[in-house]
């Protein structure tokens, strides 16, 4: 069963080590996302449907929002990854790059000498609660180098990724879907209510935000899920019915079927950083788009 070694969340996202043996769903976060392959058996990324393979030399990066999948080199092969969701606000602060930076030049990392050394550096921070103090440093010294690298010999060089204006209709359903995610949701309901035809409804959700009305969802549950987690004292059970599953193991599918851990163990291991700027904060159910 894929377990939890570590997990931290902080101003920069979340650092997690995960031993992971089981595949999980195609998904998408708010966070760009850095996997980096420790020991046991490496495994495949599926990224926007491509395959990208882990390994002691290489590492993958993912976009903010870009749909992915975790596949084992085999079913119950066991690895050991660093896993890391780095919040875009908080890189474009801490680096003075700008906002709609964080976009990977290419999803394989060539690991070298220098990004070994910093990944051996947030494991140890990582796994030693009273390093908290430098863990915020060492994962933006290993964000950036992972940044820099992934845009060597790629054309054009790095620049602030703009998206153009969404579509009233679309912000719209985004908009009734963050209101009713805990919801039995009918996305035909939502194309109508947004003033969409269910196909242009579809079409249009994907063009301009990059994933389906469905992704979508699933991203609004499994962040809602980590906040009650982490911010309530409330059961694992009370907390799937808030979500609208109908029962405990409902959840928990769902929650290690997106995330890797339980629902249980995830709370057990999770700790929050706190720094000299740290606010606890959520996105807008909006978020990132609005830039």
């Amino acid at each position: 069963m894929s377990s939890a070694l570590a997990i931290c969340h902080g101003a920069f996202g979340r650092a997690t080590l995960y031993r992971l043996d089981r595949a999980m769903l195609t998904h998408a976060h708010r966070e760009g996302h850095l996997v980096f392959f420790l020991e046991g058996e490496p495994a495949t990324l599926l990224v926007d449907g491509r395959p990208q393979p882990t390994g002691p030399d290489v590492a993958v990066a993912i976009d903010p929002w870009a749909p992915h999948a975790h596949r084992p080199a085999a079913p119950g092969a066991a690895g050991l990854f660093l896993v890391l969701y780095v919040r875009p606000d908080w890189f474009a602060a801490t680096t003075g790059l700008g906002a709609g930076t964080l976009r990977f030049g290419a999803p394989r990392i060539e690991l070298s000498g220098s990004l070994e050394g910093r990944i051996r550096r947030v494991v140890a921070l990582l796994a030693e609660p009273r390093g908290d103090g430098r863990l915020e440093d060492a994962l933006l010294e290993l964000t950036a180098a992972c940044f820099e690298r992934s845009w060597q010999g790629v054309s054009p060089s790095p620049a602030p990724a703009r998206r153009g204006p969404i579509d009233f209709r679309v912000r719209r359903a985004m908009r009734l879907i963050g209101e009713r995610f805990a919801e039995d949701l009918s996305f035909d309901r939502v194309a109508r209510e947004a003033g969409l035809s269910r196909p242009h409804f579809y079409k249009m959700f994907r063009d301009q935000l990059g994933l389906t009305p469905a992704l979508y969802l699933g991203l609004l549950r499994v962040e809602a899920a980590l906040e009650r987690l982490l911010a309530s004292d409330r059961s694992v059970t009370e907390i799937g019915h808030e979500l609208g599953f109908a029962c405990q193991s409902s959840f928990t599918r769902f929650f290690t079927a997106h995330v890797g851990p339980s629902p249980s163990e995830y709370r057990r291991r999770a700790r929050l950083l706190g720094t000299r700027d740290f606010q606890t904060r959520r996105y807008g159910r909006e978020g990132a788009f609005a830039e």
